[in-house]
């Protein structure tokens, strides 16, 4: 164990240095990321719990409001997806703002105004009224993962960055495990003050983003620079990890935004995305009806069966997350959840009409689709710095959540058609199966995120000299 001496604008470098002791680099590196990660990373993580509640309980409202509305599955399914069309075109010009203004306040309009939106769904009286809000819906919460995923990158190294990422992200399967109950006994509540169940599960979930969207501008830091929060040298350690990070990008060819919008990988990046969130949103938001159709329960019981496949993800999440940065591969750490989901998805239409086989089927399929999420986002983020992250980033979750549309009106769309929602998840196993082929064989690896993860271990007792 080295010693260290307090002694104000030591040298960071790593080592010795002649004539005096530096500080234990290591030591402070893991004093700093573990203050961080408890600062931001439960906060956050709460944030987009509500968030993807916000975008996904539609699906349980379908159980009564279509019924009550007249609508018919592909009514519902453009109705549902219609959202990720507003959030698509609104999505890079709101990550750029943020990166201007702040992530503090961005992110507090953002959450205040799709609070409102959302609650404002209970006023859904026929499909264009239900397009409209949607789209809405869309628009104002554009930005807000994308400056998610960017803000990340101001506070965590990429060799730290997919387990924190990972951390942030197991709120869109837990979104499932906590939000199918509530909404399964909000539904329950239909007849009270004269609304619908499903009018009341509007309005009831929409008010928690209005008032985190307040506390957001109280409690939420721009960046390591204002963390008074950190001690000095804790801000230091952060600071020179993150520029030696943004150096060895910039050596190996810094992009501007022009060049990040037209690069070749971020746009493969895009489409890989694309598969994934086209099952995400293609499952979750029809969901709840597969369970009552093969089920047959009432609200209440659906809403805690569909919770099954949310909590096995959310573990699967973790553990590839941690295997990933533990060995430092990246691709196949996508690629594999990706033809585990292929397999579920199949499975769907072959275990018969049993309970248990069909939630198992849709465990399989889950526990893949949202594994491959969290690793995902340390591709684009280990050659892209500033406001070329931040467009690079916004552009491939904007074309990626295009699948948010895709993937919901595809399976309301075949479900018309043919009958049966299998059809739908076909079409999502083949979408998902080739995004992780794309990743094995289209995505290089870069030689950037290499070296940015040598550069700095925080978990080890030594780290390497800038």
């Amino acid at each position: 164990m080295r010693r260290t001496l307090a002694v104000a604008n030591l040298p960071l470098g790593g080592g010795f240095r002649e004539g005096w002791f530096t500080v234990d680099k290591a030591a402070v590196g893991r004093r700093t990321l573990s203050k961080v990660t408890w600062r931001l990373i439960p906060f956050m993580f709460i944030l987009y719990i509500v968030a993807f509640l916000d975008r996904v309980n539609v699906g349980f409202a379908a159980l009564q409001m279509n019924e009550d509305l007249g609508f018919s599955d592909a009514v519902y399914g453009l109705g549902a997806g219609i959202f990720f069309i507003g959030y698509f075109i609104f999505e890079i010009p709101s990550n750029l703002i943020m990166e201007r203004v702040g992530a503090r306040v961005w992110i507090a309009r953002i959450m205040i105004t799709w609070g409102i939106i959302s609650a404002a769904m209970f006023l859904v009286t026929g499909p264009v009224s239900f397009y409209v809000l949607r789209f809405l819906l869309g628009v104002a919460e554009a930005g807000f993962f994308p400056g998610m995923i960017l803000y990340l990158t101001y506070w965590f190294p990429a060799r730290e960055r997919a387990r924190r990422v990972a951390l942030f992200m197991t709120a869109i399967p837990l979104a499932g495990v906590i939000g199918s109950p509530i909404s399964g006994v909000l539904l329950e509540l239909d007849g009270f003050a004269g609304l619908q169940g499903w009018q009341i599960m509007f309005l009831a979930e929409g008010i928690p983003a209005v008032i985190l969207g307040i506390v957001v501008l109280f409690y939420m830091t721009d960046g390591p620079r204002h963390a008074d929060w950190l001690d000095q040298d804790e801000r230091d350690w952060l600071k020179d990890a993150l520029d030696r990070e943004n150096r060895i990008k910039a050596d190996h060819g810094e992009y501007n935004t022009r060049q990040a919008l037209s690069n070749g990988r971020v746009w493969i990046l895009s489409f890989v995305y694309f598969g994934v969130v086209t099952s995400v949103y293609g499952v979750s938001l029809w969901l709840p009806q597969i369970v009552e159709d093969f089920s047959g329960f009432n609200p209440l019981a659906v809403g805690f069966l569909s919770a099954i496949p949310y909590l096995v993800a959310t573990v699967g999440m973790v553990l590839f997350a941690r295997h990933s940065d533990a060995t430092g591969e990246r691709r196949w750490h996508v690629a594999i959840p990706a033809f585990i989901a292929t397999v579920g998805l199949i499975l769907t239409g072959l275990v018969g009409t049993s309970t248990v086989l069909q939630m198992l089927a849709l465990t399989i399929a889950s526990l893949g689709i949202y594994s491959t999420l969290a690793t995902f986002w340390s591709l684009p983020t280990a050659f892209l710095s500033g406001t070329a992250a931040a467009a690079g980033i916004a552009l491939v979750n904007s074309v990626g959540n295009l699948g948010g549309f895709v993937g919901p009106y595809a399976v309301g769309y075949l479900s018309d058609t043919t009958g049966s929602t299998y059809g739908g998840m076909l079409f999502l196993a083949v979408l998902i199966l080739l995004a992780g082929l794309l990743a094995v064989f289209a995505v290089r690896h870069e030689r950037a995120l290499e070296e940015v993860e040598e550069v700095i271990d925080p978990v080890s007792s030594t780290t390497a000299s800038s």
